[in-house]
């Protein structure tokens, strides 16, 4: 039975062996190769197909299970993991992170082993071999970043660049998507430039080396990923001038500071010709003036303080004054101010004005002047009307013009019918001008100087002889009155109703007649002067073979030259000039064409011109005060005296002005704000009565004509007031006008009279302040027993109130006590002797305080007679005996202390007060032994 046994456990082991070495007959089965994929910064492999081993002897447990996955290669940076040994699911993982920046792409060997026959593993099976190929995908982590800082370019001016530079960026990411870049652009605004994707920069426009000289742009880059680089680069390009002809160095703007006489326009200026070789060089230099005042910046002074400045003959009648109460003839018509007080009357072919017949000169002889500005222009449609500018003709009944002028088809025509008293024969009647002055549109000044039978015409200071003269028979006499007219010519006669006819269409301004004289072309010249214009610095320094010419205006300027460097020096010393103290502000504009010529041809080159200009700058404003003494009270004999009253003897003219705190005063020390007293002329003063208006039958304004000689200095006088008008200094003013007198032949009459003094510069544009004087007269009053001084002043004295005289002698009472502060001590003195005598003397020392308050009140009373300082006046001449006047003072002196007495006891407190400060001032009499020598010496202070 054992032996059974035995052979049974035999045979099962040996059957346990046979199957055992049956279980784990097949190898475990994969891919032969496998493709992943793995991004950046991850850590998981994405396996197609996926990691699955496979085993035929499953599911034979450990024969039929995956246990591994092994990688041939140490150096790969994963590692395979079994997730399901029984499905022989796996996954392939990075044992860290991946850079693609480092390695794009992992190739490596991968085998499967299943479990073996049993937990130990034992006689486990591997699989084949498969390759496994991994690809790192890119993460857009980089920026773009610009190979260069900076990029630098120079270009030429002119021209258009295909491409300037190129810019180039790089992106540090390894896949094309995110390293590669897709855009450029340009971040700044406004630049004439553009970029390509290639990041190659050109230019928009032609660049200009004048206006540019250096363009900095900033660049940025985008990679295909849309990121942007972090920093931009900054792209310079310089612009590089071309060789081309033309002035160079100078400014497109010169201020001129007034004041501060020539002033260089062109100091650095050169022409630029790229070394052709050059004949000749001419340039003209224009300065362009016409928008300031009438024409350029000149004197703006009335016209009859102009003809006195520039020495024309008096007696001339202007026709256009400005509206005023006794030149009301112009108030109808349209006025434009203008600039700096210019009287300008613009006429639109509707108005007209009609000169009164006290006003119209009646001595026209064969020698007179007609004078006028005048701006006028081409009236399309009316070419076949004439445009009156100035007109006599009948005023009734008849249609004759006397004379006239008149502008038609832009011709100027004067028109002179004579009359049979003057000529009886067929005579020149009409003188026609053509010139392109007459329908500029500018301003200009005609004078017609009219020597019968010769008429000359100046514009601007330019003669001009008449193209054309038409004669015609005088005018038969008539006593038919005539009418003067300005703006249109008056129609009386033959029509239904009279009216204006041949209506003006233009501006005038200063419109005169001067009868009995013609005007010399050096007034003429000064009249229409301009105080602007161009000038040249040392004319003895200019290079040799420099030809120049100024039109008679100054404001054009030709020079020609044959050597180019002369030229060069020519031009710098070309200045602008402004002879005002007060100048229009405002631009100027400056033209300079040039013109060369070469050797054997016309012209050669062509040189741009230039535009620049001349900025007057704002003047410092004068501010003239006028002083002196504002009220006068005089005698009576003084306004009856034949002198008369010298209203103005102290008065003084002072004008300042505030310096800006600019370089050139701090050049000159001058501090901002700073008044600096000036000195310029005056124009006019007027002194205008205030109140009722001069009775001419008891007093008047004079002025002796021999205080305005060596002046030019004119007077008006009316009712109303005096004009002193002319352009002079103001000293001289302020002679003529300590001249002015007043009269009265009746001063009982006058209880007193105001006068008003103004003065002004540039016809108005700076006035003064308004001066004040009061003048009263100082009227005798009836002899009476008393008179009292605070109301009736005697005549030829002057009462001075006792404050004004502490006023006026403040040592008087300096260290002297006033009258009750004596009292009061003395009161407290009798006081202290009743205590120290005791009780038993109370009676007696009663009685001295009775005494003594006595003797106080006496005083008291002593000094009120003086409680008036009576001053006399030093221009009294007293022809009483000096016995006489002793008796006279004391009997007044008696009088007055026995009124003050009286009215003592109706003293205020307010009085009282003031009779103390009245003591104060009259202590230093109090010892003097009698009020008569007290008398003697107050007439000795």
């Amino acid at each position: 039975m054992l032996r059974i046994s035995e052979m049974l456990v035999l045979v099962a082991l040996v059957s346990c062996v046979a199957s055992t070495g049956k279980v784990n007959k097949h190898k475990p089965w994969i891919e032969t190769s496998y493709h992943g994929v793995i991004t950046e910064n991850t850590d998981v492999v994405l396996l197609d197909p996926p990691l699955v081993a496979l085993d035929k002897d499953a599911p034979i447990p450990y024969a039929g299970e995956i246990c591994a996955f092994q990688i041939h290669d140490p150096e790969a940076p994963f590692e395979a993991v079994v997730l399901n040994g029984t499905s022989g699911e796996g996954q392939l993982r990075a044992r860290g992170l991946v850079d693609c920046e480092l390695q794009k792409e992992y190739t490596f060997i991968i085998q499967a082993h299943d479990c073996g026959a049993g937990p130990g593993g034992s006689g486990g099976k591997k699989s084949h071999k498969a390759a496994v190929h991994i690809q790192v995908n890119d993460v857009n982590e980089f920026a773009p970043v610009f190979r260069d800082a900076q990029y630098r370019a120079a270009v030429t001016e002119g021209k258009i660049y295909d491409s300037i530079l190129q810019v180039e960026a790089t992106d540090q990411d390894c896949s094309p998507q995110y390293s590669q870049i897709c855009n450029y652009q340009i971040t700044s605004s406004h630049t004439p430039f553009a970029i390509d994707r290639n990041g190659n920069i050109r230019n928009t426009e032609k660049l200009s080396y004048d206006s540019v000289q250096q363009y900095e742009i900033q660049v940025t880059a985008w990679d295909c990923g849309q990121k942007r680089a972090a920093h931009s680069v900054p792209v310079h390009i310089n612009v590089k001038p071309v060789c081309k002809p033309g002035w160079q160095g100078w400014n497109k703007r010169v201020d001129y500071e007034p004041g501060t006489g020539s002033k260089q326009l062109f100091p650095k200026m050169h022409l630029e010709t790229c070394g052709g070789p050059l004949s000749s060089v001419r340039a003209t230099v224009e300065l362009q003036t016409s928008h300031i005042g009438k024409g350029c910046d000149r004197e703006t002074y009335s016209e009859k303080s102009l003809q006195k400045l520039c020495g024309a003959s008096s007696g001339s009648t202007d026709l256009l004054p400005a509206p005023s109460a006794s030149t009301n003839w112009t108030a109808s018509l349209v006025t434009d101010s203008g600039r700096d007080s210019d009287l300008i009357f613009r006429f639109d072919g509707r108005q007209a004005a009609k000169v009164p017949d006290s006003v119209v000169p009646q001595n026209l002889t064969g020698q007179f002047t007609i004078a006028t500005w005048m701006k006028h222009g081409p009236s399309p449609g009316l070419r076949a009307e004439k445009e009156t500018l100035l007109c006599n003709s009948d005023k009734t009944e008849m249609n004759r013009h006397h004379y006239s002028l008149y502008v038609h088809n832009c011709r100027l025509v004067f028109l002179l019918r004579r009359d049979f008293t003057q000529v009886d024969t067929f005579r020149p009647a009409e003188f026609h001008w053509r010139l392109e002055q007459i329908c500029d549109k500018e301003w200009h000044y005609y004078v017609i100087n009219v020597a019968f039978p010769v008429v000359t015409l100046y514009v601007d200071g330019v003669t001009y002889d008449p193209y054309l003269v038409t004669d015609d028979w005088p005018i038969h006499p008539s006593e038919i009155d005539v009418q003067l007219t300005v703006g249109a010519c008056w129609q009386g006669g033959e029509v239904t109703k009279p009216r204006f006819t041949q209506y003006f269409r233009g501006s005038l301004s200063g419109l005169t007649i001067r009868p009995g004289k013609i005007e010399s072309q050096k007034v003429i010249s000064c009249l229409q002067a301009c105080k602007e214009g161009l000038d040249i610095n040392s004319l003895e320094s200019l290079g040799q073979g420099i030809k120049f010419h100024f039109n008679p205006a100054q404001s054009i300027l030709v020079m020609e030259g044959e050597d180019l460097e002369n030229m060069n020096v020519a031009l710098r010393k070309v200045s602008y000039i402004n002879s005002r103290q007060f100048p229009t502000p405002g631009i100027r504009r400056l033209h300079i064409s040039t013109s060369v010529q070469c050797f054997g041809e016309d012209t050669c080159l062509s040189i741009p011109d230039l535009e620049a200009v001349v900025m007057v700058l704002q003047p410092s404003e004068p501010r003239f005060t006028i002083g002196g003494v504002e009220r006068l009270s005089r005698p009576a004999s003084d306004f009856r005296a034949p002198p008369g009253l010298s209203l103005f003897r102290d008065l003084h003219i002072v004008s300042t002005v505030t310096r800006a705190g600019d370089a050139a005063a701090r050049h000159t020390a001058r501090r901002q704000g700073v008044l600096e007293e000036i000195i310029h002329n005056l124009d006019y003063c007027d002194i205008l009565v205030l109140g009722e208006e001069l009775r001419p039958d008891q007093e008047s304004l004079t002025l002796q004509r021999s205080s305005l000689l060596g002046k030019h200095l004119d007077t008006t006088n009316s009712t109303s007031g005096m004009s002193i008008y002319g352009v002079d200094s103001m000293s001289n003013y302020e002679q003529v006008i300590q001249q002015v007198r007043y009269h009265n032949w009746r001063p009982a009459l006058l209880t007193e009279r105001r006068f008003r003094l103004t003065c002004s510069e540039l016809n108005g544009r700076y006035t003064s302040n308004e001066f004040n004087l009061e003048i009263s007269v100082l009227h005798s009053s009836p002899a009476v027993g008393h008179v009292n001084h605070l109301v009736a002043p005697p005549q030829f004295m002057q009462v001075h109130h006792p404050a004004m005289v502490h006023s006026m002698y403040p040592s008087h009472n300096s260290g002297l006590p006033s009258a009750a502060t004596v009292v009061i001590v003395m009161c407290i003195a009798v006081l202290v002797v009743v205590v120290v005598f005791g009780i038993y003397r109370i009676h007696l020392t009663h009685q001295q305080e009775v005494n003594v308050c006595d003797k106080a009140k006496e005083t008291d009373m002593g000094w009120d007679d003086s409680a008036l300082t009576i001053t006399v006046n030093p221009m009294e001449n007293l022809e009483e005996p000096q016995g006489a006047e002793e008796e006279e003072e004391a009997s007044e002196e008696d009088e007055e202390e026995d009124e003050d007495e009286e009215e003592d006891d109706d003293i205020t407190s307010a009085e009282s007060d003031d009779s103390e400060d009245e003591k104060d001032v009259q202590l230093p009499r109090m010892h003097q032994p009698s009020k008569r020598s007290q008398k003697e010496w107050d007439h000795r202070q």
